[in-house]
């Protein structure tokens, strides 16, 4: 069973690689679900941008165009470092609560760890 968050948006955290704090990277304020409103709009673009600066995004996403699953051979071969997938993992979990958020208002979810 993985560590999964649902609610206005879900997804699973990546296994052995993306933490489960990671919406708080975000602004997330965590209770014992993670909330955000429109008023975090800012931070989230902010992240993303930062993101988007230190990690080879279209790289990444090229190399799961046609892979479903991975290991660190695959990765070490593309010349993808596991702190770059790491932030790859958070990145698309930032674009669920960006895209979550412009379409909303408010964008609320829980985990399951």
């Amino acid at each position: 069973m993985g560590r999964e968050y649902y609610g206005d948006i879900e997804g699973k955290f990546w296994f052995a690689l993306q933490s489960s704090s990671a919406p708080e990277r975000f602004g997330a304020i965590v209770e014992l679900s993670y909330s955000l409103d429109e008023n975090d709009i800012d931070v989230v673009k902010e992240e993303l941008e930062d993101i988007c600066k230190k990690t080879p995004l279209t790289k990444i996403d090229k190399f799961f165009e046609n892979r479903t699953s991975y290991n660190d051979e695959m990765l070490e071969e593309a010349g993808i470092t596991r702190d770059q997938l790491s932030e790859y993992a958070d990145y698309k979990l930032g674009k669920q609560i960006l895209d979550c958020l412009e379409k909303t208002g408010q964008c609320n979810f829980w985990g399951q760890i």
